[in-house]
């Protein structure tokens, strides 16, 4: 039995665990063994075109009849400015060099859109359980209108300023994310400086500031974390670095070799790649970007940069300087078909949870 029920009536799910929708790594085929597992699987969608959208959500439907999650990014546009596009491109010139390209792109869009009024006139005739944001909040209208459809609004949290917004805006459930979490942090506004609270003094915090079911994410990776979450006050806990190490995610060779050789303090928060912060392992681009302490490229625009860099490190076989991501507790994972995972976490949260005090 789960110590708190209000979050697995909400999203209408057997366990309290919330695989990330993860862009790029999660795939519909995560999401529906995940779901079918009782828990909630989720896709991230914000690089998807409309017709990859409306061909994910009809396969995730085919493979599935519980709940799952579509997930999408509520970022400003990016503002074009010419001097910080000068300023990267020459910042980024010594890689191009030492990985033998010669075109450096002057900027690009990263083929990821704000979610918008066509992506909801997809959701809205063919609604998933649950929308998730991240980056903040899509307009009130929108979310209202997926409400009114019968979908259960989620978004994430980094600060309990940021919770309470949330709150007032009135989402269904808020996903307090912590610090160490890896992948893209849900920070509505980028402010210069680096800086973040983590997942144990997080969840009590906001728990006490909101009314709605809040969900724990940022370094939970086994049973231990989800006990952890309930004790903290959470409803349930979203994990995504747990599942990268499944055969279902879409990630190579390397990737996963990394996610095998993951150490606690191998990660760090950059903006390098995507203009946004997001933790992964660090590298000697993260490093020297780092070091320069200037503005970048507007997310998604920077991937423009990037995107070349990453790739090119890939087809040279030793993927040094890709932007691998993941979180703090990378070194917990175990390599598990999603299903049987997601058995394994409930076997081992319930064994902590329903032990008798004094045993």
């Amino acid at each position: 039995m789960w110590p708190r029920k209000d979050l697995l009536e909400l999203l209408e799910i057997d366990h309290p665990i919330i695989q990330a929708p993860m862009g790029g790594e999660s795939t519909p085929l995560m999401a529906i063994a995940v779901s079918n597992a009782g828990a909630l699987g989720g896709l991230g969608c914000s690089y998807m075109s409309l017709d990859e959208l409306r061909a994910t959500t009809t396969e995730i439907r085919s493979g599935t009849n519980r709940s799952f999650n579509l997930s999408f990014f509520a970022h400003p546009p990016p503002k074009e400015d010419a001097d910080v596009n000068a300023r990267t491109k020459a910042m980024v010139t010594p890689f191009y060099e030492e990985l033998g390209l010669a075109h450096i792109p002057n900027c690009g869009n990263g083929d990821c859109d704000p979610f918008d009024a066509a992506r909801l006139e997809v959701l809205l005739n063919n609604c998933p359980t649950v929308t998730s944001f991240h980056f903040g909040l899509s307009p009130i209208d929108m979310v209202r209108a997926l409400q009114s459809a019968g979908s259960v609004v989620l978004c994430s949290a980094t600060t309990v300023a940021e919770a309470r917004m949330l709150a007032d805006a009135g989402v269904d459930a808020i996903i307090a994310q912590g610090w160490e979490a890896g992948g893209h942090r849900g920070t509505f506004e980028v402010s210069f400086e680096d800086f973040g609270v983590g997942t144990m003094a997080l969840v009590p915090q906001i728990v006490d500031a909101v009314d709605v079911p809040v969900i724990a994410a940022g370094g939970i990776a086994d049973g231990r974390g989800i006990a952890a979450a309930f004790a903290l006050g959470a409803g349930g806990v979203q994990m995504g670095t747990a599942f990268l190490s499944c055969p279902e995610a879409n990630i190579d060779d390397s990737y996963r070799a990394a996610l095998r050789q993951a150490s606690d303090d191998e990660t760090r928060l950059t903006r390098a790649y995507s203009g946004r912060p997001a933790r992964a392992r660090n590298n000697r681009y993260i490093d020297a970007m780092a070091s320069h302490r200037v503005a970048l490229p507007d997310f998604p625009t920077m991937y423009g940069f990037a995107d070349p860099l990453a790739q090119a490190s890939r087809d040279n076989g030793d993927a040094e300087l890709d932007f691998v991501l993941y979180g703090q507790a990378a070194p917990l994972n175990r390599e598990l078909p999603a299903a049987d995972l997601v058995a394994r976490l409930v076997d081992e949260a319930q064994s902590l949870l329903n032990t008798p005090r004094g045993t």
